[in-house]
């Protein structure tokens, strides 16, 4: 007895202290954990780092398709040889001494795929030859300004297809970032209504412990009264045993939820944390029709699943022109002059047009090409298979969790009516246990039943929410406030760290 009140003394004191630290403890919120898991958690991190890849990317490319200028620098450069002139069949001796820079501005033409380039390049040269018969120096400046246009023919636009493959892979990044943001928030909503349900079946079991205290006081009382007999007292004794047992066994439960859910926020597993969270059921009948139409017309997946067939149809572009027959067309203009004096670089000037066509014309593959094809073919007929497939499968998702929800419902009212009885039928058999007519095992009895009625009832109202949150998952739509959801797709819509 003295090792049991001690226990008692011990128990107050614990959930003294840890009502008083509670004070340190930090209440969060569904939306406020949100928050922070956008922040910390590594699954989201990834994804927006992935989403910022592709924005970069996709402006690099954006870039590109501008004037590009550069500029090249050779301020100084020497050389000494010795050849052999084969015309006049002698050996001479060669030294330059130079010095040129090139500048040069470049257009990507994003409709015709072609190049447009401007060039210039400006230099200096001091050379001197001996021979045997004697010793030629020759010093200049030089100019040579050229406009080339250069075109493909007969093949696809690279540039814009990569342009349209990068612009779909900043979209795929956007939708996974959504994606994963909703799933999150199921992930972290779910863990919110695992605390609250362990929160929840640990006051019920401390309220079972004061049950099981105040049965043993009575029975007590009756066997210091020679009322009962001293076995009631025994069993009394193990039943406030496993009613402490289970409070502890609970804290522990309590505890552990508490963690799964900073590890899911990426908060420090040391940090005390409390949940704020209403499980509160709302009736509401909801539209079968409305949700599928919904869903169909707002899930990201069915885009997903979009893109990879324009992909499909883009790759199939790519795969038919390898070794195709192909052309290249090069034009260019310029006007090249040299002279001993900077002014007079251009006194007489040389025109140097420039005309050439070049094509590219497969003979024999081994049927290489054609098997690419086929098997490209292929790949598009399985992309618009899985288009149609998650058509369905989206619609038969959202069908049965609507038919879920009111068999739920169901399932509440039930056990709210199992809690209200058992709380009455535990009331009327204290009563009769505190005057003797039931047995300890008895009284037990009733007790486990009312406690397993709460824990029901709670779990029933938890699931509710759960799928109701599945549902607004499916179909990106909020029907406890008739509203749709709008998930963030775009990195200008999100806060980067």
């Amino acid at each position: 007895m003295i090792k049991l009140r001690l226990k008692w003394v011990w128990l107050v004191v614990f959930l003294a202290g840890i009502s008083l630290f509670s004070y340190a403890q930090i209440t969060l919120t569904i939306e406020q954990a949100l928050d922070i898991a956008e922040e910390n958690n590594p699954q989201m991190i990834q994804a927006k780092l992935s989403l910022e890849r592709t924005q970069f990317l996709l402006e690099a490319s954006h870039a590109a398709l501008k004037p590009q200028f550069s500029m090249t620098v050779n301020p100084f450069g020497y050389s000494q040889n010795r050849r052999f002139d084969s015309y006049n069949s002698a050996w001479y001796t060669s030294k330059e001494l130079t010095s040129s820079g090139t500048f040069q501005a470049e257009l990507p033409l994003l409709l015709t795929d072609g190049t447009l380039r401007l060039s210039n390049t400006f230099g200096w040269q001091d050379s001197e030859s001996t021979r045997a018969s004697g010793t030629t120096i020759s010093k200049a400046f030089s100019n040579d300004l050229q406009l080339r246009f250069i075109q493909p023919l007969f093949t696809y636009n690279t540039t814009k297809m990569e342009m349209q493959r990068l612009e779909f892979d900043h979209e795929n990044a956007g939708i996974r970032y959504a994606l994963q943001r909703l799933t999150t928030e199921q992930n972290i909503t779910r863990q919110f209504y695992a605390v609250y349900l362990a929160k929840s079946t640990l006051a019920i079991s401390y309220a079972e412990f004061e049950n099981a205290k105040t049965n043993y006081d009575i029975i007590k009382a009756r066997v210091d009264a020679h009322l009962s007999a001293e076995e009631e007292l025994f069993q009394a004794e193990v039943n406030l045993m496993n009613a402490e047992s289970s409070v502890q066994s609970d804290e522990v439960a309590l505890k552990n939820a508490k963690d799964n859910l900073k590890q899911t926020l990426g908060m420090p597993l040391n940090e005390e944390i409390d949940v704020e969270v209403s499980i509160e059921v709302i009736p509401m009948l909801i539209d079968e029709e409305k949700a599928i139409n919904s869903a169909l017309a707002s899930r990201m997946e069915i885009r997903q699943r979009e893109i990879s067939i324009i992909e499909a149809d883009l790759l199939m572009i790519t795969t038919k022109a390898r070794d195709e027959f192909s052309g290249n067309l090069s034009l260019s203009i310029g006007i090249t002059g040299d002279n001993e004096r900077f002014g007079n670089i251009y006194d007489t000037p040389t025109n140097s047009p420039r005309v050439a066509v070049s094509f590219s014309i497969p003979i024999f593959d081994w049927g290489q090409r054609r098997a690419r094809i086929n098997a490209q073919r292929t790949a598009q007929t399985i992309a618009k298979l899985n288009y149609e497939n998650e058509i369905v499968d989206i619609e038969l998702a959202v069908r049965q969790s609507v038919r879920s929800l009111e068999n739920l419902r169901t399932q509440i009212r039930i056990s709210e009516i199992t809690v209200r009885n058992a709380q009455q039928a535990y009331n009327l058999n204290q009563i009769r246990y505190r005057e003797g007519d039931l047995t300890g095992m008895q009284m037990n009895q009733f007790q486990t039943q009312l406690s397993s009625a709460q824990t029901r009832f709670v779990g029933a109202q938890i699931t509710y929410k759960n799928a109701l949150l599945t549902l607004k998952i499916l179909t990106l739509y909020d029907f406890e406030n008739d509203q749709p959801i709008i998930p963030i797709r775009t990195l200008s819509s999100i806060t980067m760290r």
